[in-house]
């Protein structure tokens, strides 16, 4: 018996179609959507990192003050106990969110812009108790908005 080749296979002396790409204008190259799609797993992963080192911070800031240098006169000022519940709060969220965005959930990525902004606007406000990482920080944040904001995960019909 001889097999016959498949519809969706090219003869052997039958160059393969090219992929096809969109027109300008119309929608992302296949280099974009992969840029996006690595991009938003990235994200997740320092969602679930910044959640997690969010909750350390946390737990530290709740169970020993004198960790953490006394700022004199602050605008913002919250006592180390407050701040400790804030970031402990924010990292469990961030750590759900994280998981959630990796397995693919649109509401996640919402979310995820949501509470990467309330740690953006937190990290900035505990400036002065933690200078250098507080603006690592607002960096991390900053990408992962970026790459949960520019993903646009296929259409499947």
């Amino acid at each position: 018996m001889t097999q016959q080749p498949h519809a969706t296979q090219p003869s052997a002396g039958t160059p393969p179609a090219p992929t096809p790409t969109p027109a300008p204008g119309l929608g992302p190259t296949p280099t974009e959507t992969a840029w996006a799609t690595g991009g938003v797993v990235f994200a997740g992963v320092l969602m679930l990192v910044n959640g997690v080192l969010a909750i350390f911070q946390g737990i530290s800031l709740l169970a020993k003050d004198d960790v953490w240098t006394r700022v004199g006169d602050y605008v913002y000022e919250i006592n180390l106990t407050g701040w400790g519940v804030i970031l402990l709060c924010l990292g469990a969220l961030a750590v759900v969110t994280g998981a959630f965005v990796l397995k693919g959930a649109a509401w996640a990525r919402m979310t995820g812009i949501f509470l990467a902004s309330l740690s953006m606007i937190a990290q900035f406000l505990f400036l002065p108790y933690a200078p250098f990482w507080s603006l690592i920080m607002v960096g991390v944040d900053f990408f992962v908005i970026w790459a949960l904001a520019v993903y646009k995960p296929e259409k499947r019909v």
